[in-house]
């Protein structure tokens, strides 16, 4: 299909190029040949009258054009597949679609994996990818490859719809042996004591935020980058951990463990929803949403 001469297929093309800045690495994202890339590249080139991409070393530099072309061309096709996606008459009993949640595991376990179980009576032919929260996660939701992004309301951004699902509180845990327990635990007690913490790539996560606010000093033994193997590294030691209280309660009938009150004031933990402005009409991703609030508000009455 052409608009104004130019064959929008090479939308496509100038996209990958753009982000790849290389022939070769752009042509296996679309699962082209070499030489086609390389023809789809001139055929860029001659229709913009400019190089677009010009070699420097094993990469390709974009001109001022392409970056003034990069935001706009990655835009439109977000709106296109927002509109073909919001066209599509979504039944969940027969749709195969495929959704792509990213969040922690932490939210996996206590909010997704009981949805996903009613899921498959009501939607059996639902395909569901969940992954991590990484750097590279803004790129990505802003191209329209994440559905949606389940996360503490500091990581969310301003700039697309957000929506509470529930508050959440953090408790100590620690191996139910350990003797700090057997008294009610102190603010000095809780710096004292070796700890456990999740923390992935240098990320920090809500409650590592916030301790750092403290400007304590304290003790990390370990560092991991899962919420679900942090309790397992405190049975028989007197580790600490700060853990989600909905976590705990989980990990409390699982493992040899006990928990207690923060002994110190600490803000309440505020999970999001979040999904890209340009899907706001997306049948099938609404149809998700409420979903996730129905599931949201069942942890929320449970809790209560």
């Amino acid at each position: 299909m052409r608009f104004k001469r130019l064959d929008l297929n090479l939308l496509v093309v100038l996209n990958a190029l753009l982000r790849e800045r290389s022939v070769t690495r752009a042509a296996e994202t679309l699962n082209l040949s070499q030489p086609a890339m390389s023809a789809a590249l001139t055929r860029l080139r001659t229709f913009f009258n400019d190089p677009l991409l010009v070699p420097h070393g094993k990469r390709m530099l974009p001109t001022s054009l392409a970056q003034e072309l990069a935001p706009l061309v990655e835009k439109s096709l977000t709106d296109i597949d927002a509109l073909i996606t919001s066209s599509t008459v979504f039944d969940p009993a027969t749709s195969r679609r495929t959704f792509r949640i990213c969040t922690s595991d932490y939210v996996t376990v206590v909010l997704l994996q009981p949805l996903l179980v009613a899921l498959q009576q009501e939607a059996p032919g639902l395909r569901f990818e969940i992954t991590p929260v990484s750097p590279d996660i803004w790129p990505q939701f802003e191209q329209g490859k994440i559905d949606c992004l389940l996360t503490p309301e500091q990581y969310t951004s301003n700039e697309h719809p957000r929506q509470l699902l529930f508050d959440e509180r953090h408790v100590v845990v620690g191996w139910k042996r350990n003797p700090l327990f057997k008294t009610k635990l102190t603010e000095e007690a809780f710096f004292a004591h070796g700890q456990a913490i999740f923390m992935l790539n240098d990320a920090q996560s809500f409650a590592e935020q916030e301790l750092a606010k403290l400007n304590r000093e304290r003790h990390i033994e370990i560092k991991c980058g899962s919420f679900l193997t942090v309790p397992w590294l405190l049975p028989e030691t007197k580790r600490l951990a700060l853990m989600h209280e909905r976590l705990a309660l989980l990990m409390l009938d699982k493992l040899p463990l006990t928990m207690a009150p923060l002994p110190f004031r600490f803000p309440i933990m505020r999970e999001m929803v979040q999904y890209h402005a340009a899907r706001a009409n997306d049948s099938g991703l609404q149809w998700l949403l409420k979903r996730i609030h129905a599931q949201a508000a069942k942890l929320r009455r449970r809790k209560g």
